[in-house]
């Protein structure tokens, strides 16, 4: 492996882990901080995440795209024709990555540091929630890498996430990665492990739908790092 591959898989692994740790570690601060206002929980955890999410892409995003996300490098290696290698390599590392995220929030707010959540969430609102949320998200960061503003990825994704958690039902995981991470935590964030395929498989056809629309309205890379 070369040392710009091993760099890129760390930043992967890292970024993925403090992500989950930001959304799961915030779920919990705000279960915490207002009982018995979910309203206020929610805000609490969107607001948190949209600016983590927005600082570890903007950290990361040199050394290894900043994916933290399969779906994000599945469709990328689509369009660009990247490795199939190091998209292979990549979603482990993500998955590998958020879950010990989340171990890690437990930890720090002396919570178990596995607890399987309790949460359920895979009925058809839902699902259809995910599917929209990881199209959008999709839509979202490719729109902005094959028009060459790349570097307006890190405010754009981290405010459409911040949205999408009370545009959409799910609250938008949109990310497969993530998705697994949560089900370690029974907490705010959690998501049951009975819910975690469904919600993988409706994000995957998000994914294949945002594809189908980048593909549809930006079908030429204008950037040429993107091609």
């Amino acid at each position: 492996m070369s040392p710009a591959n091993a760099r890129a898989l760390a930043g992967e692994f890292l970024g993925s882990a403090l992500l989950a740790a930001v959304v799961v570690g915030s779920g919990i601060a705000a279960q915490r901080l207002s009982p018995g206002d979910v309203g206020l929980q929610l805000f609490e955890n969107a607001f948190a995440t949209a600016l983590g999410l927005a600082v570890l892409i903007l950290v990361f995003q040199t050394v290894s795209g900043a994916h933290f996300n399969p779906v994000v490098s599945l469709v990328d290696a689509l369009l660009h024709r990247k490795s199939a290698g190091i998209t292979a390599a990549y979603v482990p590392t993500q998955i590998l990555g958020c879950i010990g995220g989340a171990v890690l929030a437990n930890l720090m707010f002396a919570e178990p540091a596995i607890a399987w959540s309790t949460t359920e969430r895979a009925d058809w609102p839902h699902l259809l929630a995910e599917v929209v949320a990881t199209a959008g998200l999709v839509l979202v960061i490719f729109a902005l890498v094959r028009t060459g503003r790349a570097h307006l990825a890190a405010p754009a994704v981290g405010a459409y996430i911040g949205a999408a958690y009370f545009f959409t039902s799910s609250t938008s995981f949109a990310n497969p990665a993530i998705t697994i991470g949560r089900a370690f935590s029974d907490t705010f964030a959690g998501i049951a492990p009975a819910s975690v395929l469904p919600f993988i498989g409706a994000q995957l056809v998000g994914g294949v739908i945002g594809w189908m629309l980048v593909r549809s309205l930006f079908p030429v890379a204008q950037d040429p790092a993107a091609a």
